[in-house]
């Protein structure tokens, strides 16, 4: 049963693996500050207004076409590029061909590169870029993957000081701090040797602390459950685990996605449950054979 959990929660290094990011980073929409926006012309407008329309009922490439229709004609609204750079990590997160995945990828980049030279200071233009980085990064050798994660600290930094109320700039912070707080021995030291040494400032302890913001701001996302509840089960924090997995099972889930999650959560929830079990069954079989004795 231990090895059987193990096998289910993993080493948990977050975005070491390509379906991690499709399950939990291309979920939510993120909403745009309170900064002053462009003025568009009302035919833009009126693309813009359409693209949200589509994004909130999930439909993301009718949506990113609608902002790509805006940014030709208006190639510095930040609100399309920033979108426009989020939704291409959904579509393309979606592909098994890594070829779509990273034509999709790029041009996420690119959209979140010029949203950062419209708005140098904009919370959502720095949470694009790191989304895309941690998306490609699962594409690319050892170099690339670490130097990807290396790029994103100060990304999603910024995201979370810019916008401490946005629930997954929180998410992509503490996912950041995982995965660099759990580099291998070999991750370590090309770090160390070819790469100016690792990311400082990581820790699991922090992963924590910005998974629970993250869940605080937004408790009806069931991704943000998901990322929660593995986090403290790697850590042997099994109470919290099940907790934060309970939460998850009151959830109803809306996209394709989030029902995926949910099953995850309930797989998980049920090895929990089998394995609390067979403990309190050995424990009462030790206390009757010493009762008997």
């Amino acid at each position: 049963m231990r090895r059987s959990l193990r096998f289910a929660v993993g080493v948990l290094a977050l975005w070491g693996s390509p379906g991690w990011v499709t399950d939990v980073l291309g979920q939510g929409t993120p909403q745009p500050n309170q900064a002053p926006t462009e003025a568009l012309a009302p035919a833009l407008e009126q693309l813009m207004a359409q693209a949200k329309t589509q994004q909130e009922q999930y439909h993301d490439s009718e949506a990113l076409a609608k902002y790509e229709q805006v940014l030709a004609k208006a190639p510095a609204t930040y609100d399309a590029l920033w979108q426009a750079a989020i939704l291409s990590v959904r579509i393309g997160a979606r592909y098994t061909d890594e070829t779509r995945k990273s034509a999709y990828f790029s041009a996420a980049r690119l959209y979140a590169n010029r949203a950062l030279v419209v708005r140098t200071d904009g919370a959502e233009g720095h949470y694009a870029e790191a989304m895309a980085l941690a998306n490609q990064a699962n594409l690319l050798g050892a170099r690339g993957r670490l130097l990807a994660y290396k790029e994103m600290k100060s990304h999603v930094f910024k995201a979370v000081a810019r916008r401490p109320d946005w629930a997954e700039a929180w998410q992509m912070l503490g996912r950041w701090h995982y995965r660099v707080d759990h580099y291998n021995l070999l991750e370590r030291a090309f770090s160390r040797l070819f790469l100016g040494g690792m990311p400082s400032g990581a820790g699991t302890r922090k992963a924590i602390d910005a998974l629970v913001r993250a869940h605080e701001l937004a408790p009806k996302r069931i991704e943000f459950c998901y990322d929660l509840a593995r986090v403290h089960l790697n850590q042997g924090q099994r109470s919290r685990a099940v907790a934060v997995l309970q939460e998850a099972m009151e959830l109803t889930p809306v996209t394709a996605e989030e029902l995926e999650i949910s099953r995850r959560c309930r797989r998980l929830q049920e090895l929990l449950n089998r394995q609390m079990r067979r403990q309190l069954q050995r424990h009462i079989r030790k206390e009757v054979g010493i009762y008997i004795r």
